[in-house]
Order: structure tokens, then sequence, then C-alpha cells
């Protein structure tokens, strides 16, 4: 109700201005949905969607960790591990109340992220106005946010609904598609439950993804039928990822 309220014109220009105003929040597609790297030239040299990730908590002060997820311990998850909580990078995260959370080191940070990914969860990384808000963590462009969802609970779940302008602040990594191919059935194992989205559905008994995806790659990893794919356009897309984010966010 929240998110569909922002589509009315000046009720969303507030809520955009006071909640996600300069939001930056970039879906990592899953390393394991990245199957057709043997197409590209070097494929040995090519870097995965995590290092993203591992790059900003190598680079980063400060880091701490949330001890636990509140979207699933809000809504009482039973399929993914509720204490892997978010991760904050930056110095902003000296003011964040520590009964939620504790400052780790760089190693622990890595392996954390590691646990979520091991886990089955999805990574967004940038910048995002709410977390500094409810956190009291000052000011944002300090504070590099590191979610790890699942398609159950995860807040931004609302995105299909938000005003078209917020919504399109939280989007995919840069040269990143995803794509059907003639091998699907249409046996609709993409669809309940999957899409954070609610970018694919079933048409003629064949899936269909449009321009909302995010690229998070679970219809890719959960196709029986190997028929989604992610296509690779860009070789920079981890180093664009991160000069962009970079550009946004200063963690050091």
């Amino acid at each position: 109700m929240f998110a569909e309220m922002t589509k009315i014109p000046f009720v969303g220009h507030l809520v955009d201005y006071g909640f996600f105003n300069g939001d930056d929040i970039i879906y990592l597609p899953k390393d394991s949905a990245i199957q057709i790297l043997g197409d590209l030239d070097e494929p040995d040299n090519f870097v995965l969607p995590s290092q993203v990730v591992d790059y900003f908590i190598e680079q980063a002060n400060y880091h701490w960790v949330m001890d636990q997820c509140i979207c699933r311990a809000g809504d009482f998850c039973l399929d993914y591990p509720v204490d892997l909580g978010c991760i904050f990078l930056g110095e902003a995260v000296l003011d964040i109340n520590t009964q939620l959370g504790r400052l780790v080191t760089k190693k622990e940070a890595l392996e954390h992220a590691k646990r979520c990914r091991e886990a089955g969860l999805v990574h967004m990384i940038g910048r995002n106005k709410l977390d500094a808000f409810w956190l009291g963590a000052n000011p944002n462009t300090k504070l590099l946010t590191i979610c790890s969802c699942c398609p159950c609970c995860c807040i931004w779940r609302m995105v299909p609904y938000l005003k078209g302008a917020i919504g399109a602040k939280i989007h995919k990594m840069p040269g990143l598609e995803i794509q059907i191919t003639e091998s699907c059935a249409g046996c609709g194992e993409c669809i309940e439950n999957v899409c954070f989205v609610n970018a694919i559905c079933l048409k003629d008994s064949i899936a269909v993804i449009d321009d909302s995806c995010r690229g998070c790659g679970r219809c890719v990893e959960i196709c029986p039928n190997e028929a989604i794919e992610i296509i690779i356009s860009n070789r920079r897309f981890v180093q664009d990822t991160i000069d962009h984010l970079s550009a946004l966010i200063d963690i050091s």
C-alpha cells in the first residue's frame, strides 16, 4: 500500500525526496547463474558478480554486520537463515546502535558475505537513504549497504508497485541481460516466489521476461530445463559497477 501511494504525484515527490533521494542500488546476479562464460574469450580471466561485494569490503575502513535480517525476522522466514543480516561499510557505521549488530574485521565481513551466498541469498549493493535514516548513520554518502535477500521477505519486493522514477533506482548491473531460450517448456517453475520484481510470467505456455527484470539470476538457477541464460554484453560489467558505486559513496 505504501509503495502504491508513491504513484500519487504529490505524495510520490515527497516520499522520493524524503526516503530515496540519491539512492542507487544494484542487484548482483548469483555467481552460480553465470553459466555461459565459455562463450567468451579467455574465460579464466572473467570475474564474477560477487567480486563487487568483496572489492568494497577490502577497500572499507569500517565494517558492520547486523545480527539478523529484519525482513526475514519480521516475516518469520523459514526458508533462509534469519541470522545473516546486512553488511554496512564506511565511516557512518560508527553511528549505528550497537544493539542492532557489531563492528567486525575485514576478514569477518568477507566470511559473512560468503555465508550469505552459500545460503542462496542474493546481494544488493549501493547507496540507500532509507538505511541511513533508520540507522541514524550519517552522512549517507559514507554508508554503503550490502543486503543479502531471499525472494519471499525482501523489502524490495515492493519495487513493482513503486513510482517508476523511484523503482528505477534499484536496477541491474550494467551490460547484463537475461533471455529465454527455445528450451523453455512452460513448466512455470520460474514464476512463483522466484523473481523479486515479478518480471517473469507465462504467455502462451512460454516464459517471458519484461524490462523490469533486475538481473538477479534466480530464474536462471531454478529453471529445470536450463532455458534461461544470462548474457554478458560488457566484459567490464563488474568494473563498471565498482566505478559507478565508488563515485557515489566514500567508504575509505
